[in-house]
């Protein structure tokens, strides 16, 4: 980096030109011009070096009329702006070498009139936080100064505490550089905290670090502990940058701003989430004026202007970016009395972007992770025990998207946390507690294990008959899902038995154009056709979607699911051809509907090849479910159930179309991905060995 400051990379040659130096405060800018600046001092043709603190207009004036006085351009007596005005001016005329640092240039107004001018003689070097117009011009060098690379991170560790010897402490060195973002000002704090606490090893200090309920001041050195060379500790490193950022216009927006993404993920936040309706309303409430989505984007710009986030809008779903210590000295300094609003804020943000339909697993992973960070750094703030409020949206959120991508095991894993945190927080009887089991049934068998997710709906049904009574909507619903998961643990038969029951009480409560009892009417038939009767099941559909016609018209996704189970039921039936050309003709439907990248529409295009092989093109199947695999690995991802699905269908028609062999090497490579995904006893992993064993048989003989 001082390299890039001297003409043909030689320290003694002053190049004739301004250099900025700009980023984030506490990385180092002031260090790297200092070391420039010992460098050209040393040069004996360089006759005037001068360092300005330039932090306010007073300082950068004390600073030129004190060099006028040195250099005899003035008296002693000279008033402080003639003397300034002096200096500038022999600096513009002179051939003497000069060199000028104005370090922590802070505000642009400041050095209005006072910017030297200069020629091949002299150089102008600034350090400040700024990155915008006022430092930006055509003719200056602008040089963006980051945080350290992991090497230079832990090396600068290693040097600053050489009493750690043992392996594993070097690399908890390594994990501690990564905890605190390779920021040069946190490292070397760091580094001192320790260094003056004999019995505080690395891996002690990073259990300090990673406790939420902990100050950043608590786990770095005070005032009079810092480094030498350091002006302020890191949790005031950046209060003057917040200072500057909220100052400009739109005025008071940066702050409480930040202090919303000071809850989200560092790594990255969708703008939408800090330009929508909830962040706009929470700012106009804090400033006390209407705020829209431009005057949060604005804000965002005046953060960036001051190096405290940074922007790429090439990457939506992680455009904003802001270092995780930076997060901490913004949280540390909310009131607690205002963190549940500003956690709920964030909540909702985050949820008005979260589409119900994941079509980009780029932009879930990272609202997923968002939502993530806002629980570990506000779960007491997401949890109201009132009723009518309970657990925010957003921690279903998390589990509900983890399913959704095919993340089951996960799932199981985040709706278990979460149950046991709301048991704690707010009882068993809660509705959102409650909430939490059925989730929780849900994913175990989505994961694997239906007869586990059955009995676990047993136990919520009893306590939902309890507390709710056995008509409210909800106990009716989780009857629903019983028989769903009932018939998936092998009892098709019991399923349906059940929904004819439910189906009575549906009527009778909801009646029979209720949403809720035509989908019980949809899972009847379905459980029938699985129960051994498909020509029933098709018949059963044939009458709903008549009705679901009539109640919700002929695009809406419930009618289009009527047609797609219809076919599959004309086909179990017996008829391969008639529910190819229904899902001909409801491909149509889904692509003008729905687009090509909606799950159903490639569901539908999945239905369309099974029919089209059993209709005797199986070749033509293979083919399609080549083209349908190259979708859905750009759609879901490669681990997602439809994913996986997919290619089991094309390693088996692929078999059926003549290549047993291939179909055999395909169910193997697809073997190993679902025991990586979904373990050794998931019945997808369990069906794939049986395939891969078939084909291996066939390919043999």
């Amino acid at each position: 980096m001082v390299e890039a400051l001297t003409s043909e990379g030689a320290a003694a040659r002053v190049p004739a030109a301004t250099a900025v130096l700009h980023g984030l405060g506490g990385v180092g800018k002031t260090q790297i011009a200092a070391r420039h600046a010992r460098r050209v001092w040393l040069d004996p043709s360089v006759d005037v070096a001068v360092w300005i603190t330039a932090t306010s207009r007073d300082a950068v004036v004390t600073g030129y009329a004190d060099t006028a006085r040195r250099l005899l351009l003035v008296g002693n007596d000279a008033e402080p702006e003639r003397a300034a005005g002096a200096l500038l001016e022999w600096l513009a005329a002179t051939d003497r070498r000069w060199l000028i640092v104005l370090d922590d240039f802070t505000r642009p107004a400041d050095l209005r009139d006072l910017w030297p001018s200069h020629d091949r003689t002299g150089q102008l070097l600034v350090t400040t936080r700024h990155q915008d117009a006022a430092v930006a011009r055509r003719d200056w060098e602008m040089i963006e100064v980051g945080v350290f690379d992991p090497a230079e991170s832990s090396a600068y560790l290693r040097e600053r505490l050489p009493d750690v010897v043992a392996d594993e402490e070097i690399e908890q060195l390594s994990r501690l550089a990564e905890d605190l973002g390779h920021l040069p000002v946190a490292l070397a704090q760091a580094a001192a905290f320790i260094a003056d606490k004999p019995l505080l090893s690395p891996t002690a200090y990073r259990a300090r670090l990673a406790d939420r309920r902990r100050l950043l001041a608590e786990v770095m050195p005070d005032e009079q502990s810092l480094p030498v060379g350091h002006r302020a500790t890191v949790a005031a490193t950046w209060s003057l940058s917040i200072d500057l950022a909220d100052e400009l216009r739109p005025a008071g927006l940066a702050r409480p701003l930040l202090e919303i993404a000071a809850l989200l993920d560092p790594a990255g936040i969708p703008t939408d989430v800090l330009t929508g309706q909830a962040v706009c309303g929470y700012l106009a409430d804090r400033v006390g004026r209407p705020v829209d989505d431009e005057a949060a984007g604005d804000a965002l710009g005046c953060l960036k202007q001051l190096s405290l986030i940074t922007l790429d809008l090439t990457q939506p779903a992680r455009a904003v970016r802001i270092h995780a210590l930076v997060q901490w000295a913004t949280r540390d300094a909310v009131p607690a009395d205002r963190m549940p609003e500003l956690a709920w804020t964030a909540g909702d943000a985050l949820m008005q972007v979260w589409p119900e339909t994941e079509r980009d697993q780029t932009t879930a992973a990272g609202l997923r992770s968002n939502a993530t960070t806002l629980w570990s750094n506000s779960e007491g703030y997401l949890l109201d025990p009132n009723p009518e409020t309970g657990a925010h949206a957003v921690l279903f959120g998390i589990g509900r998207s983890l399913g959704r991508t095919g993340l089951t095991a996960q799932a199981v894993d985040h709706f278990h946390r979460l149950h046991t945190i709301l048991h704690r927080h707010l009882g068993p009887d809660h509705p959102d507690t409650r909430a939490t089991r059925g989730n929780l049934a849900r994913w175990r068998g989505e994961a694997g294990d239906p007869a586990g997710a059955a009995q676990a709906l047993v136990e919520l049904l009893t306590d939902r008959l309890r507390v709710l009574g056995p008509d409210h909507p909800v106990t009716l619903t989780t009857r629903g899902n019983l028989a769903r998961w009932r018939g998936e643990a092998g009892d098709p038969a019991g399923a349906a038995q059940a929904l004819v029951e439910l189906l009575t009480d549906h009527l009778r409560v909801l009646g029979p154009d209720h949403p809720a009892t035509l989908t019980t009417r949809h899972n009847l038939a379905y459980w029938r056709g699985e129960a051994g009767d498909p020509a029933g099941a098709a018949q059963a559909l044939v009458e709903l979607l008549t009705d679901r016609l009539r109640v919700l018209g002929p695009d809406h996704p419930d009618t289009l699911t009527t047609r797609s189970n219809l076919a599959r039921w004309r086909g179990r039936a017996g008829d391969p051809a008639g529910a190819a050309q229904a899902l001909v003709e409801l491909l149509t439907d889904h692509l003008r509907v729905l687009g090509p990248d909606h799950p159903d529409t490639l569901t539908t295009r999945n239905n369309l090849a099974y029919w089209q092989s059993e209709a005797g093109d199986p070749a033509g199947a293979a083919q399609a479910f080549a083209e349908l695999l190259t979708d859905r690995l750009r759609v879901l991802g490669p681990d997602h159930p439809d994913t996986l699905t997919t290619r089991s269908n094309l390693a088996r028609w692929r078999g059926r179309a003549g290549d047993p062999a291939g179909a055999a090497q395909a169910f193997a490579e697809l073997l190993t991905d679902r025991l990586r995904v979904l373990g050794p006893d998931h019945p997808a992993t369990l069906t794939t060995r049986h395939n891969l064993a078939r084909w291996r048989k066939n390919a043999a003989d």
